[in-house]
């Protein structure tokens, strides 16, 4: 009998990730800051990896990522991990270089060959970017998780943060919404994989936007995230409070997966959709209030979602049809305003 990796757990991928509300309470009030000045980029800002100065040519950056399984076939879920953790290098305007695997296995439970698909897929999409599995570590545990540790490099001028966002940017959202609901839907068994094939070649593609781009190009980046577990409100409003800038998103021009709005009507909900709009709930406001369920596409927790890119105004058509031609969904939401002008909200929801 097949192994439904989806129903060994209670909850899968981005969506098993410790909320974003409970971490800024937990982690708040810890001091992420560090005397040694080669640390460029550290814990305070929620970015998505760290950086290390380690020449004038050369910073590390630094990420890990590991989750349950989104999937049902085991070299699929490798796969979708391994594009989810090498996602926060380039995110960074980085290139990854080499990767440490993370493995919980249940060997009272899963046949060991299982581990082996898993580690399958994972070696095929890290070779996929150029970079090296260099080794890891396991423990024998209740629940499958798998992920990696990542080491890439970036050039310390050209880094991509989270909180370099400018009022007058154009926003431009890399990959469609929609791949919480559309995985909660298989783990219902509403969907089969083939049903939500678009949702899951899409969180398999690997990030690698700064390979697109020229090295000119690359410094038209003013601000970068990926989106995942807390969703494309989620992020934004780390990008915003990291920024100290206002954000004005355009919901018609939000790329979204075909069935991910059906999905949504049909409650394949996780907890994540609930926290992520409880940690947002005082920073968005609607021009024009949307169908209250098809709006919980903002709070939809994202897993090896697209990268959201913040460029300057004159730059962002071309650099969006460089862009699609790895990424056919991506669209320019919205821009960036002065955050005196947003007033108390950070976002503006226009129709």
């Amino acid at each position: 009998m097949k192994i439904r990796l989806t129903q060994t757990v209670q909850k899968g991928g981005c969506a098993a990730k410790i909320s974003a509300e409970v971490l800024r309470e937990t982690l708040g009030s810890l001091d992420f800051s560090s005397s040694d000045p080669a640390v460029m980029i550290d814990g305070r800002d929620f970015d998505d990896a760290g950086i290390y100065r380690v020449s004038d040519d050369v910073a590390l950056v630094q990420t890990l990522d590991f989750f349950t399984p989104i999937v049902d076939t085991p070299e699929l879920f490798g796969a979708i991990a391994s594009a989810n953790a090498l996602s926060d290098v380039y995110a960074m305007g980085g290139v990854p270089k080499t990767c440490m695997a993370i493995l919980a296995f249940p060997l009272a439970t899963l046949d060991p060959i299982l581990m082996r698909e898993v580690l399958e897929g994972a070696r095929k999409k890290i070779a996929e970017s150029g970079s090296t599995l260099v080794g890891g570590h396991s423990i024998d545990d209740d629940t499958l998780k798998f992920g990696l540790s990542v080491t890439g490099f970036v050039h310390p001028d050209r880094i991509w943060s989270n909180s370099g966002a400018r009022p007058g940017d154009r926003l431009i959202l890399t990959k469609a919404l929609g791949t919480g609901t559309l995985t909660a839907g298989l783990k219902n068994q509403d969907y089969d994989e083939d049903g939500i094939r678009e949702a899951l070649d899409s969180m398999s593609q690997l990030n690698a936007v700064p390979s697109l781009l020229s090295e000119e190009e690359l410094g038209w980046v003013h601000s970068a995230t990926d989106i995942t577990g807390f969703g494309l409100a989620g992020h934004l409003q780390q990008m915003s409070r990291a920024s100290g800038a206002g954000f004005h998103l355009r919901f018609r021009e939000i790329p979204v997966f075909e069935k991910a709005f059906a999905s949504l009507h049909a409650e394949n909900l996780t907890k994540a959709h609930r926290s992520n709009e409880s940690y947002t709930q005082g920073s968005i406001r609607f021009e024009k209030e949307p169908d209250p369920i098809e709006k919980k596409i903002l709070f939809d927790p994202q897993t090896s979602g697209g990268l959201l890119l913040s460029v300057p105004e004159e730059k962002a058509t071309l650099l969006l049809n460089k862009i699609k031609t790895r990424f056919p969904r991506a669209s320019i939401i919205g821009g960036v305003q002065d955050a005196s002008h947003a007033g108390t909200p950070e976002i503006h929801i226009h129709a």
